[in-house]
């Protein structure tokens, strides 16, 4: 009988034809990634990645911290990187941080097989799709039960993606996934500490070691997913969906036109962007004073109210995963910035009084279960004059429903690639990907730091 995994990898070993709607997707969600690789390198959690494993000076892929190491380690650090401002895009088939792993394990082998910018994108899309195929069968239970996607699917779906590039056939891509299924690994317990982006890290430097093994003849069992003791089994939460292999075989729309990758318009969490959109339009159409908020009422789903586990955040990566801290930022300064993401400015801000008046309730696990659609995040004021104020959303901005414009991508993008020699002209060599032999516009962006050396 034919596995999941091996079902999942026939359809990346011979995928439909890709739209241009596709590519340009996979184009904008590439460049996205590439500028928040950038703007991470000199975060702290990637610097002792750098330190712990990157002293080789002459190995075969580039780190953004300066220099080169093997594949697995380039990947790692990148990977970090790419993760560690949480400004990278949410994937929610895989309920993952996707391109934060698929991109820096890509770009860990793209040198070794002289990869072209169409053939980045092709794998590209085989990795988002391998990590939609395999978060089917988990779903947001997996996640709701406290692994972290970006680590487990992510590790498995991007372990497809760096076989595609290798030149892998079918059978070479499904014992990459399952090596990569033995490697899934991380739980959500370690959101707002340096561990998270780690995660990112970890899984891109997974997915190219599961890939290279595979090269090799590794391999485990291929119903690893689906068998006793396997993923499913194992990481499933309370209700998982299951596989459903007629699907799976039949797909012929990329996941990134039917549901997309989510990029982020705000530089933390992305269980706070709904309340934070809400309270965004609010002021967009009418004056709030914040010192006249009694208080602010949260609503949001059960995993994002577990993911925001710090209402008095003491550094910035917990503020990252505050929800007072973020929503009360944005009634002060209408926006959130990388800025707003320091030691100092967490210092600062976080003494806000207004922090302490907002609060946050979810919905019961019944609740979600038993809904078709997903539910909206739901923010209520109490003013001073005794008003109450009510927004809600059930989408945040970025994704297909209700994407960035263009002058929002490109300010981002722009805010990322700050400093870098060339940076126009690497955006826009990022948004014409296809049509390039190769990836050597990016040397600028691997140059380093002094302090990272």
């Amino acid at each position: 009988m034919t596995t999941v995994i091996e079902t999942i990898a026939a359809w990346c070993a011979a995928p439909p034809q890709s739209s241009k709607t596709a590519r340009r997707l996979a184009h904008d969600a590439i460049a996205d990634t590439i500028a928040c690789l950038y703007a991470g390198r000199n975060d702290a959690s990637t610097f002792a990645v750098r330190r712990a494993f990157g002293h080789q000076a002459d190995g075969e892929a580039p780190l953004v911290t300066g220099g080169r190491q093997s594949a697995s380690v380039s990947a790692l650090i990148n990977g970090t990187a790419a993760h560690a401002l949480d400004y990278d895009d949410n994937f929610k088939p895989g309920m993952s941080h996707a391109s934060a792993v698929i991109v820096p394990a890509l770009l860990a082998v793209a040198d070794r097989v002289g990869a072209s910018g169409r053939a980045l994108v092709d794998a590209y899309l085989v990795a988002l799709q391998a990590q939609a195929f395999v978060g089917s069968g988990v779903a947001g239970s997996h996640y709701t039960a406290g692994w972290h996607g970006t680590s487990t699917v992510g590790s498995i779906g991007t372990a497809a993606g760096v076989a595609s590039l290798l030149g892998l056939d079918a059978q070479g891509l499904a014992r990459a996934m399952s090596m990569g299924a033995s490697m899934a690994s991380g739980t959500k317990g370690q959101f707002g500490t340096p561990a998270k982006p780690f995660h990112a890290g970890m899984a891109a430097r997974n997915a190219v070691e599961a890939a290279l093994l595979a090269a090799e003849g590794l391999q485990g069992r291929l119903d690893i997913l689906e068998g006793e003791q396997g993923f499913l089994e194992m990481f499933g939460g309370d209700t998982p969906k299951g596989y459903d292999l007629s699907e799976i075989a039949g797909t012929r729309e990329h996941t990134i036109e039917t549901v997309g990758v989510m990029p982020k318009l705000h530089p933390c969490c992305g269980s706070t962007h709904l309340i934070v959109d809400a309270a965004l339009d609010l002021m967009r159409e009418m004056p709030i004073d914040p010192d006249e908020i009694v208080s602010a009422e949260c609503h949001v789903g059960i995993a994002n109210y577990r993911n925001l586990a710090y209402p008095a955040p003491m550094d910035e990566m917990q503020a990252r995963f505050s929800m007072p801290y973020c929503l009360a930022l944005a009634f002060r300064k209408q926006g959130l910035s990388l800025a707003d993401f320091t030691p100092s400015a967490v210092q600062t801000f976080a003494q806000d009084p207004l922090l302490t008046k907002i609060s946050m309730t979810h919905y019961s696990p019944s609740e979600e279960e038993q809904a078709s659609t997903p539910l909206p995040h739901r923010l209520r004021l109490t003013m001073t004059d005794g008003s109450i104020i009510e927004r809600s959303r059930a989408v945040a901005r970025g994704g297909l429903v209700d994407p960035f414009s263009e002058s929002d991508r490109t300010a981002k993008i722009s805010d990322c690639l700050d400093g870098v020699p060339g940076g126009q002209a690497i955006a826009a060599a990022l948004d014409a990907l296809d049509a390039h032999a190769d990836l050597r516009f990016l040397a600028p962006l691997f140059r380093g730091t002094k302090a990272g050396s």
